[in-house]
């Protein structure tokens, strides 16, 4: 399939899902508008070619809807030249001309939602709900970080010396290399890119090589909205061709900045790599979120409250909950309602498939790991309630484990997949030591009705973000990050936009008193 068919004509495909509905054995076709399926590089304006391609998938179904650009180290550098190059006259635009183009761009985002949440559909592979919701929580920054552009205040500071005025004043970092997984394709580079260009900055995006066509959409509107170029550069890359392209993005002292989402392994490794420049880094790493429930909970809640933090994308969010950890009084009910709402809402299926609820993992590796957590947990003990199987390709039952102690590895590390483990506590300290006890801390949550236990726990819980009552928290308005090893600084909320910018003290002296 050349890149060129793909772009003039309907993608249609048929696949056969062992285990799943039949109503879902049928052709699944990626209907998108022309100029928002691209396949090149996106360079100071201009949309390149490399060497070679490489295939785009669809992860439910495996077959191939696209080849893109492969670029390399060479397509890497030539995006960084042009992201300096443009630094120094965007950064010298106003605040409020850069506001307009990002919403601009938001509204462009907006107006295209449909497609764009068919791109994420097939390339990700999430249900179409889950895709449009994503497309409206991407535009929401490029929304948000239009506003906060135009509130980057500096400071007067009163000076102790009578001939002296002090000022504080904020100017963009520079160059920022921008990287981003799969599982929120177009979020995590909005969410990024809005502060980025707020501040002034100008960006090189290296989107995950199983998502790229997100990105590329995204590079397509920011031309449409009138985003200079040079000022937003994407080089999409094969698995081959990461390392090399991640040295040039992390190593090139043209590059003042660099901002990952995705494992704390690979973060550790960007940041060695940026070391040896002082660049400044902001990591948004890996979770193991933990779920408590208390006695005094409302149940039905707190099932609601899991279902949509553990299976939205089938489990695959930085912040999904991972341990949910029960209160001995309420535990066999929580467990019967939570099985039968697992009954009763979950349905596989292709992800354009208006009644799928759980799309595929993203890869068949991904599928291996949730297999091998499960096959784990019943060697230790545990009992299989619901699910528990591998189907066809990337496919897993949602699965639910009860008898779950802490010496299983699914409560030692990130699962990403649709398994939910539940392990039986006594006491909050218990519940506590458990939550603690990661060297990562992103997001954690508990159901609670009693007022002084949800100050003590909210507090006592290490991590970035808490849901009291609550299972899915992301919006712009609030910061995003973690910590311990879930990474460095905060995206979103009026915060995000100082991580791409410095502050410079201006001192004036010499004046008359």
């Amino acid at each position: 399939m050349s890149a060129i068919s793909v772009l003039r004509t309907r993608c249609f495909l048929r696949h056969v899902l062992p285990g799943l509905p039949a109503a879902m054995h049928r052709n699944y076709s990626l209907d998108v508008t022309a100029p928002l399926l691209r396949t090149q590089g996106y360079v100071d304006g201009r949309w390149v070619t490399a060497a070679s391609v490489f295939p785009v998938v669809d992860p439910a179904t495996g077959q191939e809807i696209a080849r893109v650009t492969d670029c390399g180290a060479a397509e890497a550098k030539q995006a960084v030249d042009a992201a300096y190059k443009a630094f120094y006259s965007w950064k010298q635009y106003t605040a409020k001309e850069r506001s307009l183009l990002l919403r601009k761009w938001f509204d462009l985002m907006i107006l295209h939602k449909d497609d764009l949440a068919k791109l994420i559909t097939f390339e990700c592979g999430k249900p179409m709900r889950e895709s449009l919701g994503e497309i409206a929580y991407a535009a929401s920054f490029l929304e948000w970080f239009s506003e906060e552009a135009r509130r980057v205040y500096g400071d007067i500071v009163p000076s102790p010396a009578r001939d002296r005025k002090i000022l504080l004043l904020k100017q963009p970092v520079g160059v920022s290399s921008i990287i981003t997984p799969w599982n929120f394709p177009s979020a995590m580079i909005t969410r990024k890119v809005g502060a980025a260009l707020g501040a002034g900055c100008t960006v090189v995006v290296k989107p995950a090589e199983d998502t790229p066509l997100s990105a590329l959409a995204l590079a397509e509107l920011a031309e449409q909205a009138g985003i200079p170029a040079g000022v937003f550069n994407v080089v999409p890359c094969s698995r081959e061709k990461m390392q090399s392209v991640g040295e040039v993005l992390c190593t090139d002292p043209l590059v003042s900045k660099i901002s990952f989402t995705g494992s704390t392994a690979t973060g550790k490794i960007l940041l060695k790599m940026a070391a040896d420049t002082v660049k400044k880094a902001s990591m948004e790493l890996g979770g193991h979120a933990p779920f408590i429930v208390f006695d005094s909970a409302d149940v039905d809640k707190a099932v609601g409250g899991a279902m949509g933090s553990k299976f939205r994308n089938s489990g695959q969010t930085c912040v999904c909950s991972n341990r949910f950890l029960v209160q001995t009084g309420i535990y066999d009910l929580f467990v019967e309602k939570l099985g039968r709402a697992m009954d009763a809402e979950l349905r596989l299926g292709h992800g354009s498939d208006p009644n799928t609820t759980q799309g595929p993992l993203i890869n068949t590796r991904a599928a291996e790991k949730v297999v091998h957590q499960i096959s784990d947990a019943v060697s230790q003990g545990a009992k299989v309630l619901r699910g528990g199987k591998r189907l066809d390709g990337s496919f897993m039952e949602p699965t639910l484990l009860t008898d779950v102690s802490t010496d299983m590895l699914c409560t030692k590390e990130e699962t990403f997949g649709p398994l939910l483990p539940v392990i039986r506590f006594n006491t909050e300290e218990e519940a506590l030591s458990i939550a603690n006890a990661s060297n990562v801390g992103l997001a954690g949550y508990f159901y609670s009705q009693d007022p002084a236990q949800m100050w003590r726990v909210a507090e006592a819980l290490e991590v970035g973000l808490v849901g009291v009552n609550e299972g899915l928290l992301s919006t712009p308005e609030a910061t995003f990050g973690g910590v311990k090893q879930s990474g460095l600084g905060r995206e979103g909320a009026k915060y995000g936009i100082d991580e791409y910018l410095e502050v410079k003290y201006m001192c004036f002296g010499g004046l008359t008193p």
